[in-house]
């Protein structure tokens, strides 16, 4: 009988720690590779660990624990071995010859989930250019046998001929990649243009932290949610109703990682300018793990990089059904002692958490409202019909001949509605007086 399944890879993976890093962290660090590896679709037939001083220059982890990682390898019968940090070319190469199997580092790993995950056009674009950024360097050891070292007649010239035509067609493909996302980007940002007037807000946070469950929760759409690393790419937008005839466009962007490769945030630049463009960004935090705060900083670090630190942010701490009502004060108590950015706490899996989200969100729309006191003539039924369906009405009243309104409503519509004709304003009330 054939067997149609496809092969799994059985990897073993390689933890080369700096001294400086914390025992915890770095275990922590390993779990997650070994987590990125199932989303990959291997198998971890066995971890090796090393703390060092310094990277080795040839292995990166020193000679005798790489004669041990060969060891490893043909004894578990890997034919897979994964670096928890960023190799070098050369360092690649050595490590191949060393084992006798493919070697790959985290950066790498990472480029082939995102690129099984990749739905849109878009985003298999910028995964490609990410991977390719990421494999120019490293053409020459892919062409290792027909390179000079080996030598051989008939063989130098025919590898450097292929090696540098190979050089040539990625070069081109980057700069084609690079072309068609702009236009995509373009296109994106007319599409924004369209949604002006409206409150924004983008979801950012580590991968996993819930992010689809807590958009698919507040606005009752279905979407895609996975228990796994990278489970969604592709940005999504839903409107979220939050009462008081008040809604909110929400956006679900891609989800950061530990040393995330730098090629890849570069290509994923024109996707998260959605956080750019967004009055606040969300950011998810599971709240059930350990090491959250590290969690939270990396990601920090990331919106940083991208220049969205200075966005005005709300912590959402995530999952709080996972912890106990001890352990969910002693959170809460923590946060308002040593954080100044408004947190709330919710879980996506219960509905009854999510109000004081939708609290915070009226809060930031009735922000950025003009409270206007209005008169119009008492057959203006179009406008006043328009200002209920784009506005909030606070209260109405009529006597026969002239309607006057209390509203909020955006800066937009207060403009076109103050040049509709007989619209008279009659008093400005402030944009932070509640009634």
């Amino acid at each position: 009988m054939i067997d149609n399944r496809t092969p799994v890879d059985r990897a073993m993976l390689v933890g080369p720690h700096l001294k400086s890093l914390d025992e915890r962290v770095a275990l922590e660090h390993l779990d997650e590779l070994s987590s990125l590896t199932d989303t990959a679709g291997g198998e971890v037939v066995g971890v090796l660990r090393q703390r060092i001083d310094k990277p080795h220059p040839r292995f990166y982890i020193g000679k005798g624990k790489a004669e041990e990682l060969r060891v490893c390898v043909a004894s578990t019968d890997a034919n897979l071995v994964i670096f928890d940090e960023e190799l070098t070319p050369a360092q690649g190469k050595a490590l191949e010859d060393h084992t006798g199997v493919r070697v790959m580092d985290r950066s790498e790993l990472i480029l082939d989930i995102f690129a099984t995950r990749a739905r849109t056009g878009e985003a298999k674009m910028q995964v490609e250019l990410a991977q390719l950024q990421y494999l120019l360097p490293r053409l020459k050891r892919m062409w290792s046998h027909l390179s000079r070292i080996r030598g051989g007649v008939g063989l130098r010239g025919p590898g450097e001929t292929q090696l540098e035509s190979d050089r040539r067609l990625i070069g081109r493909r980057i700069a084609d990649l690079r072309k068609k996302l702009v236009a995509v980007a373009d296109a994106r940002a007319v599409q924004r243009q369209s949604r002006n007037g409206k409150f924004r807000a983008a979801l950012v946070g580590y991968t996993n932290a819930g992010k689809s469950s807590l958009l698919r929760s507040l606005s009752g759409a279905e979407l895609f949610v996975e228990d796994r690393l990278f489970a969604t790419l592709d940005p999504t937008t839903r409107t979220v109703e939050v009462g008081d005839g008040l809604d909110v466009l929400i956006t679900d962007t891609v989800g950061f990682i530990r040393k995330l490769p730098h090629h890849l945030v570069a290509s994923f630049r024109s996707t998260l300018e959605e956080a750019r463009e967004a009055d606040v960004l969300l950011h998810v935090i599971d709240a059930s793990r350990a090491d959250w705060a590290e969690q939270k900083e990396v990601v920090e670090d990331v919106l940083d990089e991208l220049g969205l630190a200075e966005q005005p942010q709300i912590l959402v701490f995530n999952k709080i059904d996972r912890l106990t009502h001890t352990e969910e004060d002693a959170l809460s108590q923590r946060i308002r002692a040593f954080e100044s950015t408004p947190a709330v706490f919710v879980s996506a899996l219960r509905p009854d958490s999510l109000g004081a989200l939708r609290s915070v969100f009226k809060a930031r729309i009735r922000e950025g409202l003009r409270h206007l006191r209005v008169r119009m003539p008492g057959g203006a039924g179009e406008t006043l019909a328009m200002l209920y369906r784009e506005g909030e009405v606070l209260s109405q009243s009529s006597d026969g001949a002239f309607i006057e309104v209390e509203i909020r409503v955006a800066q937009s519509v207060a403009g076109r509605l103050l040049q509709m004709p007989g619209v008279q304003l009659t008093e400005e009330v402030g944009p932070d007086t509640e009634v």
